[in-house]
């Protein structure tokens, strides 16, 4: 029995890179796999060996007979992948790692950041290439994505920082956390003291609507959100009111529906994963019924995955309808199979009295819809919503004999959340495009716009190089490309040559920032919140401020 991939495929490719057969697609040299969904394995070339289960840093990979209920559509999934395209299962042209020229024995390299992407590039860097690597985060505590983005309920997911765990401990790895660049110490402080400085900063803004009523209370980004139910310091003072009963969802990507979910899912569930106490707290006195996904576009053009609306399917309680439409109608019943409108086939399709509540908790997609306005005084009271009917997924000779009108309705609500995009935010010393939100870089390696000439010594990964696109996994390839050209500029002799010592940056950044936190005490804070987890049956309980933070790490 052949094994399939499941929900919380990562996508980074490790179970490529170990499978003996090379039956597991898209694989890092095919065009498609920066956007694929998730890997698939084909059924007929597998032989049943397990290497890619056990590689799987995320527990995403089973034996097919064990998939059953819920699970067991992943099998189908898995072998459509393959009905769908041709593949060959040829190895891909091996990626042997790189060394260090003989004349930079002791390249020393600081990495911005602790998301997946820094994490990605600390780890090539140490164990590949035998580089010190020194990793800065502003916050007391590492994790980026994985801690302060992945939902609480997809544990799983999670996961992946667990492979990165162990490289905490190597000699080479050093961790200066509480130190923000731009205010505490400079980037000219940075290139000083390291050959190459790689900056790995995310993309932590988000993207505005610009239409009236954005500002009100009760109008909140998902970014917010997020960084709210999963203890960001940063949203130690955000305020949700969950006092009414119907929310609304600008967007239609994974955020959204992680959003969506987490608003309607039952707190006690919610109890034994890492959320935050105080949305916890706030969940469990929420009288949230309904949340309403407005996408602009068609159903075969949603931007959430495949895998994120099959688990929404079956979340406990609560209902998932397509609100009726004659477009929408039809490009589902006109929908290929594997499309996206094609998962929608077996949903109710509803006509929704928005004027009443929902008699049990639901989440009602609504497709070719743009809000144009949030209305109240001071607060969220409702939104108004246009149809869109430039924009459909339909052959255009079906649609000529549906009589379409442009709709306009106004949904009630007390909760706005956009979940419409990031942003990369622009870095003190650094060229910013503000077109893509991105540093201009070429493969990496960040280049001047003003000259065409290339920053010396100066890299980036992650979204903030290549925009908010890709999962976690997505961020291996990444790293992998901006180590190569960072390895190409060394063996060029284009790197800086002389740097300060390694214990005069230590001193530079303890005498700027007294409070900078290192391994060990980063070790304490994760030991502690563990701890206090332990004794409540939950993974972690995390502390959810600055001061909470720094306070464990000095009991520690």
């Amino acid at each position: 029995m052949a094994y399939a991939i499941t929900q919380t495929c990562c996508s980074d490719a490790t179970c490529v890179a170990v499978c003996p057969v090379n039956c597991i697609h898209p694989t890092p040299a095919e065009p498609d796999f920066g956007k694929a969904e998730m890997l698939y394995i084909d059924p007929q070339t597998c032989i049943d060996c397990g290497a890619c289960a056990d590689a799987c840093p995320v527990d995403a990979i089973f034996p097919a007979d064990q998939l059953t209920g819920p699970k067991a559509v992943y099998v189908e999934l898995n072998r459509d992948f393959y009905q769908r395209r041709a593949v060959t299962n040829a190895p891909d042209v091996p990626h042997f790692p790189r060394s260090l020229p003989r004349d930079i024995p002791n390249l020393r390299v600081a990495v911005v950041g602790t998301g997946p992407a820094a994490w990605y590039t600390a780890d090539l860097l140490v164990r590949d290439i035998g580089a010190e690597v020194t990793m800065i985060d502003k916050l007391p505590v590492s994790g980026g994505l994985i801690r302060f983005g992945v939902a609480p309920d997809h544990p799983d997911t999670k996961k992946i920082g667990d492979s990165f765990s162990t490289l905490l401990h190597h000699p080479r790895l050093r961790m200066l956390m509480n130190v923000e660049i731009g205010k505490d110490i400079t980037p000219l402080d940075l290139t000083d003291h390291h050959h190459a400085v790689i900056y790995a900063v995310g993309a932590s803004a988000d993207n505005t609507l610009g239409i009236p009523g954005e500002s009100l209370d009760g109008s909140l980004s998902a970014t917010s959100f997020v960084a709210w139910y999963n203890a960001h310091p940063d949203a130690a003072e955000t305020e949700v009111d969950l006092s009414g009963e119907r929310a609304v969802v600008i967007g239609n990507g994974n955020v959204a529906i992680d959003v969506a979910r987490i608003l309607v899912s039952d707190p006690a569930a919610l109890a034994r994963t890492d959320i935050a106490d105080h949305a916890l707290a706030a969940l469990r006195g929420s009288s949230v019924r309904e949340v309403v996904l407005l996408g602009r576009r068609g159903p075969d053009e949603a931007s959430y995955t495949d895998s994120e609306l099959l688990a929404l399917k079956h979340l406990p309680g609560v209902e998932l309808v397509v609100e009726d439409h004659p477009m929408v109608r039809s490009a589902i019943a006109a929908a290929a199979p594997g499309s996206k409108a094609a998962l929608l086939a077996d949903l109710p399709l509803v006509e929704v009295d928005w004027t009443a509540p929902a008699a049990t908790k639901r989440i009602v997609l609504r497709f070719l819809s743009s809000a144009t306005e949030i209305v109240g005084r001071k607060s969220v009271e409702a939104v108004e919503v246009t149809r869109n009917v430039e924009h459909h997924t339909a052959a255009a000779e079906e649609l000529a004999a549906v009589a379409i009108t442009a709709a306009h309705d106004t949904i009630p609500a007390g909760l706005v959340l956009r979940a419409i995009g990031y942003r990369g935010r622009p870095l003190d010393g650094l060229p910013f495009d503000p077109l893509t939100a991105t540093i201009p870089n070429d493969a990496g390696r960040v280049i001047d716009p003003q000259t065409g000439a290339p920053v010396p010594g100066t890299y980036v990964v992650g979204w903030i190089k290549r925009g908010p696109s890709g999962g976690i996994g997505a961020n291996r390839e990444c790293a992998a490309e901006t180590v190569d050209t960072l390895l190409d500029d060394a063996e060029a002799h284009l790197l800086r040559g002389e740097v300060e010592s390694a214990r005069h940056f230590d001193r530079l950044v303890h005498r700027q920032k007294p409070a900078a936190i290192n391994r060990k005490t980063l070790l304490a804070i994760d030991r502690a919140e563990r701890e206090r987890g332990a004794q409540v049956g939950r993974p972690r309980v995390k502390f959810g401020t600055v001061e909470e933070l720094l306070a464990a790490a000095e009991h520690g």
